[in-house]
């Protein structure tokens, strides 16, 4: 009878550490055996610059979700974001400041919204969906809805262009310099989260606020600087597309937010907070990435992809709250 408890108890962490590498296996099985030009190099490289932008949001989202909140408003601080560095562009400002400054927008942007929910203790989701309509509002008024186009034509352009679509060539492939950034970014998150005072005091804060602050985590601070993040890299991740694209558009990143709640909450990130982690979220973006790439190859409708991403959603909150029912 102990021997099987234990065994019991064996299978339950084991669900719980690696219910989504479990996940991620079968569809990569599924992918391969669906289409044959799904496991090669190409396509592989294609995955990684196709979904740069959508997993560097989804890290600002899962660090804004540990807190208990969510951010509904990335899709739109990114379109703004790129827009301002757009313009500066145009106008004739340097590469790097260009990018800074829309990095800057898109972290003044989180603060006022992690102010606001922090300190007037308003919901995280009614303040980032006004976030979310002003900051699209804003990105359509600064070019009267116009599309900036002829980026990489522009002085500096080739450089700006080179950081969403340029890659290094290893001769047998090609890795795409967008895809390296979000890997760079992730594991310099995932450090965060588990070695730093800020990241311990992320977990608890989502974990319990009240008993947080008794514990002296600068609950304030923190709650406050994980929205600037997600602004932060928000910002950037539109940047990045647009350089891909060499076309800046108000409407890009429309229904970002969604991918990367989706993402974060695949890869075991709770969305009452306190629980989850970075590789889980990267985890998450690259089977959103891998169902995407499948219809792709297959040739079917985008809206297939619309209807399976919201299965798959609501089945990873199921699969989270049996793992979380089994862990108790």
């Amino acid at each position: 009878m102990e021997s099987v408890q234990k065994q019991g108890m064996t299978f339950k962490q084991f669900l719980k550490r690696y219910s989504t590498l479990l996940l991620l296996i079968v569809f990569i099985i599924l992918a391969t055996c669906l289409s044959q030009n799904f496991f090669t190099l190409g396509n592989l490289s294609n995955i990684l610059l196709s979904y740069a932008a959508p997993g560097i949001i989804a890290i600002g989202m899962t660090f804004v979700i540990l807190t208990g909140g969510v951010d509904l408003s990335v899709g739109s601080v990114a379109a703004l974001s790129a827009m301002v560095s757009a313009m500066c562009l145009v106008q004739g400002v340097p590469v790097f400041v260009a990018v800074l400054v829309g990095v800057f927008v898109g972290a003044v942007l989180g603060t006022v919204t992690g102010l606001i929910v922090t300190f007037a203790r308003l919901e995280p989701f009614i303040c980032s969906l006004a976030t979310m309509v002003s900051a699209r509002g804003l990105a359509m008024l600064a070019t009267d809805g116009k599309v900036i186009s002829g980026l990489k034509s522009l002085a500096g352009g080739e450089a700006f262009c080179y950081l969403g679509g340029g890659s290094i060539d290893l001769g047998f492939m090609r890795l795409p310099i967008a895809g390296l950034t979000w890997i760079a970014i992730t594991i310099i998150a995932a450090l965060i989260l588990k070695y730093t005072i800020f990241g311990r005091g992320v977990y608890a804060i989502g974990g319990n606020r009240e008993a947080a602050i008794l514990s002296g985590v600068r609950v304030k601070l923190f709650g406050t600087l994980v929205w600037t993040i997600s602004g932060a890299l928000a910002g950037y991740a539109g940047i990045m597309t647009i350089s891909w694209l060499t076309t800046a558009q108000p409407t890009i990143m429309d229904g970002a937010e969604l991918d990367a709640i989706a993402a974060a909450v695949i890869g075991g990130t709770s969305m009452t907070g306190g629980k989850g982690g970075m590789i889980g979220t990267f985890a998450g973006v690259i089977l959103l990435a891998i169902i995407t790439n499948i219809f792709n190859l297959l040739g079917l409708q985008s809206y297939w992809q619309q209807i399976f991403k919201g299965i798959i959603i609501v089945a990873a909150l199921l699969l989270n709250l049996f793992v979380s029912k089994q862990e108790d």
